[in-house]
């Protein structure tokens, strides 16, 4: 059996988090050796022999550009396809594996022929007993966000448990899978390609799960940079345009428009209402509207279960672990579950 892990840089990212995250995979405890694959974007002379000197076992991948998140996992991810590997862990290189996260990740993935992808459970490096993310969450209107943020006395120390889609900070893709579904989406470059690639796995038959015995430290920090609204925005929605059904997209348009209204406003008062109208906008450009068609379409056409078959691993509140609006919590999101779980009986009823 062949597994690979992926580190992906961007400029000092290595030198700031590199160090800990490697001790941290020289230190698994794994019968299958591991492989490690680092991306570096916007790669420099200076980058490239920082990571030489530092992880001398790694294979090298240099891009010139910052590509991101998706191209940036996809060029390993290519060249392991292309040498049949088994299994690629993505890991945030601000996360540190437990010496057991491997073996209980594949002890998942290797437990139904239908798991595509493993997530560890995923704790805060800065408080061992916060949880971080035990699988992410998708909002019916394509928000997503992680699930079970909290104190770690809120486990269930099951084995496994499905997800609506895995965190890309720590998770174990099978290669099988990838091969049928496809890989990132580049188009997305950050942000939700991870969302992304868990619904398409689902829609086309196989499964998320997420791995409670597998952990992960990950330096988790939400970033308040006003340039990551536009991307959060605008991918939210081509996810949401590319995967869902015709009928579902039609019964959650009008909530849609409300939740648009909504976000224009808060965004207004929140700094960030360029980003989002930006992001608004991108739909409008005829430009943009050929991807749009095609991704949609290869989606559509790979689809073996219907939207009514997964719709239970959604959601119709927001539960952002950062945000805590008393609007949202009181009203936005009752009216939202409770149009969301009538949407959903019409579509149980349609079975679409």
């Amino acid at each position: 059996m062949k597994i690979g892990i992926i580190l992906v840089n961007y400029k000092d990212y290595a030198q700031r988090f590199l160090a800990d995250c490697l001790q941290s995979i020289r230190s698994l405890d794994s019968a299958i050796p591991v492989d490690l694959f680092i991306v570096d974007n916007a790669s420099s002379l200076e980058t490239e022999q920082y990571l030489k000197a530092k992880a001398p076992e790694a294979r090298l991948i240099l891009n010139q550009h910052n590509d991101g998140f998706a191209k940036g996992n996809n060029d390993a991810l290519r060249v392991m396809i292309e040498e049949a590997y088994d299994y690629a862990v993505l890991l945030n290189m601000d996360a540190q594996l437990t010496p057991q996260a491997i073996t209980e990740m594949l002890k998942v993935a290797e437990s139904n022929q239908e798991i595509a992808a493993v997530q560890a459970r995923l704790m805060l490096a800065q408080d061992h007993g916060k949880i971080n993310s035990l699988g992410n969450m998708t909002h019916f209107l394509g928000f997503g966000y992680c699930q079970a943020y909290g104190d770690a006395d809120r486990l269930n120390y099951q084995i496994s448990a499905d997800i609506a889609y895995p965190s890309g900070a720590c998770v174990m893709l099978k290669i099988k899978a990838l091969e049928s579904v496809g890989l990132f989406d580049e188009k997305l470059w950050m942000y939700n390609e991870d969302q992304d690639l868990g619904w398409r796995f689902w829609l086309q038959g196989w499964r998320c799960a997420i791995a409670l015995q597998a952990v992960a430290y990950h330096h988790y920090e939400f970033s308040r940079s006003i340039s990551k609204y536009y991307w959060l925005e605008r991918n939210r929605l081509i996810v949401a345009w590319k995967n869902y059904a015709t009928l579902s997209l039609i019964l959650f348009f009008p909530a849609l428009v409300i939740m648009e209204i909504a976000l224009l406003i808060f965004s207004l008062r929140s700094g960030w209402f360029l980003k989002k109208v930006q992001a608004i906008l991108y739909f409008f450009n005829p430009l943009n509207w050929p991807y749009l068609i095609k991704a949609r379409r290869e989606v559509q056409k790979k689809r073996q279960r219907r939207d009514y078959e997964i719709l239970h691993l959604f959601s119709g509140a927001i539960a952002y672990q950062e945000i805590d609006n008393f609007l949202l919590k009181r009203i936005a999101n009752p009216v939202f579950t409770l149009y969301f779980q009538l949407m959903r009986r019409v579509i149980i009823w349609f079975k679409q």
